[in-house]
């Protein structure tokens, strides 16, 4: 499936232009109104952008099928090691890395049906039906080993059924590995969604709160957002530091803070939060790391929500930071237990402690919540990207990083 989007400065325009491009075939996906921000507006009007999408087998995706990104790049060339772009892109979608990824999981893996060689292929040729059978057998295979090579990976038994229901519904009596294996490649980028990370917009202080449970990484996270911010994007950048708790976490973040040369406020209730406000509005961006707490505790999330409150719902941004070796059952119940009061995008933490990447997956299915970054080690500024969609797919499939 081919995802493009499209911008006019009508909904009308922007749904011909997906239409003249993509074809008759094409469906939208998302559509929603972008308006200009800072001095700007006074001469732009707003306009309109449509999310289509194209199924492969169309006549636009067969002739001209887009490069896809590359693995996570953890440095941009630059000394930041942090991507504040999109990564570079392949030249084409990596089918051999992903068939040899498959052919792997057979060998490892219970027997499944085994496709027949050339010579019996051509042998049982003799009659349609017979041709038909093979082929029909051949698809099966491969769509059992994507299945177990995702189960592999932690995808949980509800969203694999669920992809493999959808390939199921659009197979084809000819359908070869290769376009199976690239069928729902591009189903698990559109499912993983486009990565929301952090933005300056001129003429708005945004408050930033990190939250999640105890030891996830959210002060080294912050560190490292924080860096990105300053040096790459040269934003007047400020810390919060709301974890008054931890002994030793307002210490941490002052070491960041000393060494970026950005300024460190200490917030001990919500009343602190309100008056800092005041003597910060004219910073491009606040992050605030708050108190890890455990999504048991009710008391403590209400401390949690009423200092996020304090700060007008179109000023701030909220990030749940989770770590990615953190049990499933685990994490619904803190993803569960966080949306009670916030609306967040998604950090996954500690890549570099799991073999395993399925919970990125599972939260995205669970919550519908924008991914952001993911962190793969513990140097400040280094080890932290933004999480890119065909990675996963790719790591999820058995393909390299």
């Amino acid at each position: 499936m081919l995802i493009k989007k499209f911008e006019a400065p009508t909904e009308a325009e922007a749904l011909e232009k997906a239409k003249a491009e993509l074809g008759k075939d094409v469906i939208i996906t998302h559509i929603k109104t972008i308006k200009p921000k800072g001095l700007v507006k006074l001469f732009r009007k707003a306009s309109v952008e449509v999310t289509a999408s194209v199924d492969n087998n169309t006549e636009y995706t067969k002739k001209s099928l887009p490069p896809l990104n590359t693995g996570v790049n953890y440095s941009n060339g630059n000394g930041m090691g942090f991507s504040t772009v999109i990564p570079k892109e392949d030249k084409a979608f990596p089918i051999e890395q992903l068939l040899d990824g498959l052919q792997n999981m057979q060998r490892e893996s219970a027997p499944v049906i085994k496709p027949q060689p050339v010579k019996e292929r051509e042998n049982k040729a003799a009659t349609k039906e017979a041709a038909v059978t093979d082929t029909d057998n051949t698809a099966l295979t491969c769509v059992r080993m994507i299945y177990n090579k995702l189960v592999a990976n932690e995808v949980e038994e509800e969203y694999a059924n669920t992809l493999i229901s959808e390939i199921e519904q659009t197979l084809k009596p000819d359908s070869d590995v290769r376009s199976i294996l690239s069928n729902i490649y591009q189903k698990l980028i559109l499912k993983l969604g486009e990565p929301q990370t952090l933005a300056l917009e001129e003429g708005k202080t945004k408050y930033v709160f990190f939250i999640g449970p105890t030891g996830v990484g959210k002060t080294t996270t912050i560190a490292k957002i924080a860096s990105s911010l300053k040096l790459g994007m040269k934003g007047k950048v400020a810390l919060f530091a709301a974890d008054t708790y931890r002994l030793g976490a307002v210490d941490q973040l002052q070491r960041y803070a000393s060494i970026l040369n950005v300024p460190l406020k200490v917030i001990y209730a919500e009343t602190d939060m309100k008056d800092a406000m005041a003597d910060f509005s004219g910073y491009d961006i606040v992050l605030v790391d708050t108190a890890g707490r455990s999504h048991k505790n009710k008391e403590q999330r209400d401390d949690i929500e009423k200092l996020i409150k304090t700060v007008p719902k179109e000023q701030r941004e909220i990030y749940l930071v989770l770590s990615a070796a953190t049990k499933y059952k685990d994490l619904v119940k803190i993803t569960d237990a966080y949306s009670e009061f916030a609306d967040y995008n998604l950090i996954f933490t500690k890549l570099d402690e799991t073999e395993c990447i399925g919970n990125i997956f599972n939260i995205k299915m669970l919550t519908n919540a924008p991914l952001s970054y993911a962190t793969n080690g513990q140097n400040v500024p280094d080890d932290i990207a933004r999480i890119n969609p065909q990675s996963i797919a790719k790591q999820l499939l058995g393909g390299a990083n």
